[in-house]
């Protein structure tokens, strides 16, 4: 029986997969590997033979990432411009 049929929506799972944390902050798996390789993101328990990431601990890296919008829109002075 998959997870989803066990917990309520109120209550979403502690330990994700790579493919379910590399879905939760937004990128794909390869992307997640990447963050994870480089610090960025954190690196996962292993609960016997199964690896899972600690979804707080995905919620506290997320949070620490630069915010990228300023950096990206510095050099684009139409960024400035109110619609």
């Amino acid at each position: 029986m998959a997870r989803h049929d066990i917990l309520p929506i109120s209550l979403p799972p502690r330990g994700l997969s790579r493919t379910e944390a590399a879905a939760y902050i937004g990128v794909s798996a390869g992307t997640f590997d990447q963050l994870v390789k480089d610090g960025r993101m954190p690196s996962a328990k292993r609960i016997n033979s199964r690896t899972v990431w600690d979804r707080r601990k995905l919620d506290a890296a997320f949070d620490a990432l630069p915010d990228g919008a300023q950096e990206e829109n510095r050099d684009d002075p139409w960024a400035r411009v109110a619609v």
